[in-house]
């Protein structure tokens, strides 16, 4: 199993409730955020065009913040999940340097912290918070493996990408256009 989340850009309208349910659910200290929303705007008056987008750890495949890890507190878990053990870092940064996505911080506490696919939801049968509270139903998330899951039948069938595919992490948030 690889898990991915597909983010539909032409039904996101930058809310912010994957935010603050994110927030809510993981005790993320104010000020801080595991996901965020963008906003592009490409073009000139009168062809303009504007994407909305929503923000985390990519959760790649190939991911410069563990390799870079001097303590191993950042991990790859079952499903591709990239995460951090608190306890096992040293708040060096190094894995905050190398993040391609600007998808870590420093947490009050003294380690680093990212987005976790809500891993502990995930344990529960549950979707990652962000998933859940979508108001437009514009993020879905499932296994990449199955390719009759949702998300692999996203992939295939709508036109999608990745951000920073020249960094050559193989991520595993896509979003389609």
């Amino acid at each position: 199993m690889r898990y991915a989340m597909v983010i539909d850009t032409l039904k996101c309208v930058g809310c912010s409730d994957c935010v603050v349910a994110c927030q809510t659910e993981n005790n993320v200290p104010i000020g801080y955020c595991r996901d965020w929303i963008t906003e592009t705007v490409d073009g000139s008056y009168p062809n303009i065009v504007m994407e909305l987008k929503s923000e985390r750890c990519n959760h790649c495949d190939n991911a410069p913040c563990v390799r870079c890890c001097p303590t191993g507190a950042s991990h790859i878990v079952d499903g591709g999940i990239v995460l951090v053990t608190p306890n096992e870092c040293i708040g060096c940064g190094a894995c905050i340097e190398s993040c391609p996505y600007d998808a870590r911080f420093q947490h009050p506490d003294g380690y680093v912290d990212k987005c976790t696919f809500c891993h502990h939801r995930l344990e529960n049968g549950q979707l990652p918070a962000c998933v859940s509270v979508c108001p437009t139903k514009c993020m879905y998330f499932g296994d990449l493996d199955n390719p009759n899951s949702e998300v692999s039948q996203l992939l295939k069938n709508r036109k999608h990408k990745t951000l920073a595919p020249e960094a050559g992490t193989n991520p595993h948030v896509f979003y389609l256009i």
